[in-house]
């Protein structure tokens, strides 16, 4: 098979049929050799029953469906789809329309023309949000990539075209918290970024809100670089030396020029302030130990409910 859609859903009942329709008008007397592979992450509004509609009524297509028994979030429904995909080429879209299905034969003209290119990556030159949520994102992209030991790109999401050695490198990866922008470039290959304007969603809302892109954000920094625990330490040191700095001060004022310092507004200040950095470290300790927590449990990224098309072989 040439090309699998994969297309993570979560309450998209009013997009998932016309976004069906829309790939399948545009890849028309494009591409004759591609499949669906929806994954309903955990849905509780009609997204799953419209899915399966669209699997018994479209025969003629090459369709999977996925079902998780709960939403266990967009980063396992990509990782099921990837595994589940059969294509030689696989495309991470999302249901809600922003980002068009023409933008992905754009990707394989861009992946066909070159053989050495492994993926396509689209981004956004211009983000159609608010002031303060673009100033957080381009925030986010310049503090990682001094923290972090691999290059992500501004504007890159996760609406891109990969060839099979890189998806298998990819889900071989299967850690539980995962963070993809990440992984795409932890694993390497030589990824070509091409433009894109997202488009308004027309029906639903978005699931992102700002305290889930700000943890998703600090999943992000934890889960790609070191230097936060070295931060801690570091920040430990010099508050240690600038507190011993502080007490010889104070006993070279009393013995040399008699001055007596107040003693209760200093230590108040002194255990508010080593208290706060105490806090400060261990909270960053706390972060890493969590994750190492969920992992040695070592629980699945998903609960698959029902796999629809699993055993098709009209592929």
């Amino acid at each position: 098979m040439k090309l699998s859609l994969v297309v993570p859903c979560y309450n998209e009942e009013s997009n998932v049929l016309e976004f069906f329709n829309e790939v399948n008008n545009a890849f028309l007397c494009y591409v004759d050799d591609y499949e669906f592979v929806f994954v309903n992450d955990g849905s509780d509004d009609r997204t799953y029953r419209n899915l399966r509609v669209i699997y018994e009524t479209n025969t003629a297509y090459n369709i999977q469906v996925l079902s998780f028994s709960r939403n266990f979030g967009k980063e396992s429904a990509m990782y099921a789809g990837l595994k589940a995909a059969k294509g030689d080429y696989v495309c991470i879209i999302d249901a809600d329309l922003q980002q068009r299905p023409e933008i992905v034969l754009k990707m394989l003209d861009e992946m066909e023309a070159d053989p050495y290119i492994d993926c396509v990556a689209a981004y956004q030159e211009e983000r159609n949000e608010g002031a303060f949520l673009t100033k957080f994102k381009s925030a986010f992209y310049k503090i990682i990539n001094k923290l972090a030991e691999v290059d992500f790109v501004n504007g890159a999401s996760d609406f891109r075209l990969l060839n099979r050695k890189m998806v298998d490198a990819i889900i071989s990866m299967s850690e539980y918290h995962r963070f993809s922008k990440g992984i795409f470039s932890w694993v390497g290959f030589n990824t070509k970024y091409i433009p894109y304007e997202a488009e308004d969603r027309e029906y639903g809302e978005s699931k992102w809100s700002f305290l889930k892109l700000f943890k998703y954000a600090i999943d992000g920094i934890v889960a790609f670089s070191t230097l936060p625990l070295r931060l801690s330490t570091a920040t430990g040191f010099i508050t240690a030396s600038v507190s011993i700095i502080y007490l010889i001060a104070v006993v070279l004022q009393k013995l040399i020029k008699g001055i007596d310092v107040p003693g209760y507004a200093t230590i108040i200040v002194l255990i508010l302030f080593l208290g706060g950095m105490q806090l400060f470290c261990l909270g960053i300790l706390g972060e890493y130990l969590a994750k190492v927590y969920v992992q040695v449990k070592n629980r699945p990224l998903y609960i698959l409910k029902e796999h629809l098309g699993k055993n098709d072989e009209n592929d």
